[in-house]
């Protein structure tokens, strides 16, 4: 039995043996492996961060440029928005302005016949006074667009007339307008007031 006992105690240290060089190995390989950085790889890494951080100051400058520009167009369309509408609210306010302008001469020739009327018992003078200031008159309104229409011969249209009573004619077709009551007036294209008529039937 004594001479057993080196054999057991030499195959337990054998096998103790195996077990820490296999340990050893298994840490060896469990063991990760840091990659060696170089002072000129380090300096390259800096490098590019330096340059990102660079390239993202331009971006955010940029875009503050940006942000600014927009606010002041923003500013420059509020005014030009709100000087839009007080010009249109003038416009619509004085819009006559310039026709009343036009008409003044107009009041101050009657003002001037309607003077000498009482003065002056020469009827056809002040006829042909009264009638100077009505063309005067009519031309400024035909300048500003305005024009009469000539609705006697023609064709009945409610466009342009109001018929106010149909009559009997040899002289004209029927539906045909043969007498003008009031007349009508065209603004450029637009019918400014219909012709008041009388129409054949």
């Amino acid at each position: 039995m004594k001479k057993q006992e080196p054999i057991q105690d030499n195959i337990q240290t054998g096998v103790e043996e195996e077990l820490n060089m296999n340990g050893a190995e298994n840490q060896d390989q469990n063991r990760v492996e840091e990659p060696e950085v170089s002072v000129e790889e380090g300096q390259q890494n800096q490098e590019i961060v330096s340059e990102g951080q660079a390239e993202l100051d331009q971006l955010r400058a940029e875009a503050e440029d940006h942000k600014q520009r927009l606010l002041r167009t923003q500013a420059d369309f509020d005014n030009f928005r709100r000087r839009t509408v007080k010009e249109k609210e003038e416009l619509g306010k004085y819009a006559s302005a310039k026709l009343i302008t036009e008409l003044l001469p107009v009041i101050d020739n009657f003002e001037r016949a309607l003077g000498t009327a009482t003065e002056n018992a020469d009827i056809s003078s002040y006829t042909k006074g009264v009638e100077m200031i009505f063309r005067q008159l009519e031309g400024i309104l035909k300048a500003e667009g305005l024009t009469p229409m000539e609705s006697v011969g023609t064709p009945f249209n409610p466009e342009f007339h109001q018929a106010i009573m149909q009559v009997e004619s040899d002289e004209y077709e029927e539906g045909t307008v043969v007498e003008e009551v009031q007349k009508g007036y065209l603004l450029k294209d637009k019918v400014l007031r219909p012709a008041m008529v009388k129409v054949s039937g």
